[in-house]
Formats: structure tokens, C-alpha cells, sequence
């Protein structure tokens, strides 16, 4: 199944490593993370605004313009979906 992170971007839910607050990403470990994929040109900005959230992929790092909250239900759904297609 595809979660829509926001933008015209759309991946694969199974893809998906962890999905971050943005806002909470105070710690100096998440900071180090981020910068050093910046320098790498793995980060894909979604937004030109300030982000909502970052998606981490075994690719790439999205910065999403969609809530942590809001993608967790959508990959919740996801899970339930691909359960009900597997009984």
C-alpha cells in the first residue's frame, strides 16, 4: 500500500522506517541525524513552509508538510488493510 506524505509525493507504507514530529525533534542526536542528511542531498522538502513532520526511509528523508498524527492514522489504515487482504 502507498501513504501520501503531502505535495505529489506518495511512497510505499512498507518503506517507511519511523515517522518524527518535526517540532519535537529537539534532541541533539534527531539534529545531528538531520543535518548530516541534508549535506548527503537525502532530504526531500515536501514544503516550502516549515514542516509538520519527517517520514525516514531507507532512502530518504522526507519533510512533510502533514502532521506526525496525521500519517500514523494513514499508516494504521494501511496495516489494517493489508490485514484484512491477507485473511
Amino acid at each position: 500500500m502507498f501513504i501520501h506524505l503531502g505535495g505529489d509525493i506518495v511512497i510505499r507504507s512498507n518503506k517507511i522506517i519511523a515517522i518524527l514530529d518535526f517540532q519535537s525533534n529537539g534532541s541533539q542526536d534527531n539534529q545531528s541525524f538531520l543535518i548530516e542528511q541534508k549535506r548527503g542531498n537525502n532530504t526531500i522538502s515536501i514544503t516550502e513552509d516549515t514542516p509538520k513532520s519527517v517520514v525516514v526511509t531507507d532512502e530518504n528523508i522526507y519533510l512533510s508538510p502533514i502532521s506526525s498524527h496525521t500519517l500514523k492514522r494513514r499508516s494504521e489504515t494501511v496495516t489494517v488493510l493489508e490485514e484484512e487482504d491477507y485473511n
